[in-house]
């Protein structure tokens, strides 16, 4: 297990086959319309291009509306005969209280959601990072903003589903190679006593790096939970809508905005272009494999390929149910 681990961490950094769903592969994706999150910079920059190039609505959801606009202009510069649309979603995920006034903006604004990208996200910050709501930085940007963002969209997505080709309505999670790293089952609980109202239950540390791999493992416990809950068809009693999730890949982007100058002259050399973890994700979100019945919920790595997970993580459903649970208490306040 140990040496699989290790074989595929290795195919998954230095030995990576050639993308297999690109732009040149995506079908035109007229009236169909997309969120990407984190969507005005690195990954999400590029996804978000590619999508726009092939004549989707694309709808770029970040904190700063000066980013979201340059990257529009940018975008559309590059591509100036797609019949798509751009828009710019106000959206912090640091922040629980924003999360459902930028839901009720969205939907006051379209009908239907055929792909959710959960792509944004927070890495090694300085310790003691909190969010609005005390939370440890990574665990609630990476996570519980994702999961209210998407918990608050599920219904667009289950009806958007019910009048589309199966597979191909789908929310997507940002996990990474930071898994390996994580806590023995992927997140670390307390006992049954920490599961009060207050919402306890994930053992959250100031300890650099360590959050973060936690964080990544949690989310791959949330697509699986949301696999779970609102996946499969009308043969099963799912809901249709596919939950993938995705290690991009180790690349240059924001994310290493907190890192120290040997940190990031080590990832710089290590490092790919974010346009390759654009395929990543676009294989996550569109690719056909990836949207087919038994392939629903497999781990997806660099660069649109079904890789190895580790097993504790991969096999532990007790651990998704209780995360989910404990996303849930600690949301309810801002979800309606």
């Amino acid at each position: 297990m140990a040496l699989t681990a290790i074989t595929d961490a290795l195919r998954q950094c230095f030995f990576i086959p050639t993308p297999t769903f690109t732009e040149h592969d995506l079908p035109d994706q007229t009236g169909r319309v997309f969120i990407v999150t984190g969507g005005y910079a690195g990954v999400g920059l590029e996804l978000s291009r590619i999508l726009y190039s092939r004549h989707g609505t694309v709808y770029i959801a970040g904190r700063s509306s000066t980013k979201g606009h340059t990257a529009i202009e940018s975008i559309q510069s590059q591509h100036p005969s797609s019949d798509g649309r751009l828009e710019f979603l106000s959206l912090d995920l640091a922040d629980l209280s924003t999360i459902k006034p930028s839901v009720d903006d969205f939907c006051r604004r379209e009908r239907r959601l055929d792909v959710l990208t959960n792509n944004a996200g927070v890495m090694t910050p300085p310790v003691g990072s909190r969010t609005a709501q005390a939370h440890e930085l990574q665990m609630g940007t990476n996570c519980l903003g994702p999961f209210l963002f998407t918990q608050l969209l599920t219904p667009l997505l289950r009806k958007t589903a019910a009048a589309s080709p199966p597979g191909s309505v789908r929310v997507t999670w940002a996990a990474s190679l930071a898994t390996l790293g994580a806590p023995t089952g992927g997140v670390q609980f307390e006992g049954p006593s920490s599961f009060t109202s207050s919402g306890g239950g994930a053992k959250v540390h100031d300890i650099r790096g360590k959050d973060y791999t936690q964080s990544k493992a949690a989310n791959v416990f949330l697509a699986r939970e949301f696999a779970r809950r609102f996946g499969g068809g009308d043969d099963d009693g799912g809901d249709g809508v596919v939950s993938n999730v995705w290690n991009p890949g180790n690349l240059l982007s924001e994310l290493q905005r907190h890192q120290s100058w040997l940190e990031h002259t080590i990832t710089k050399a290590l490092c790919y272009p974010p346009v390759l973890g654009a395929y990543t994700e676009l294989f996550a979100g569109w690719g056909e494999e990836a949207g087919k019945a038994g392939n629903w919920g497999r781990y997806i790595g660099p660069w649109g390929r079904f890789v190895y997970l580790r097993g504790d993580i991969d096999g532990n459903e007790e651990g998704a149910r209780r995360f989910w649970d404990w996303c849930e208490v600690e949301t309810r306040p801002y979800a309606s």
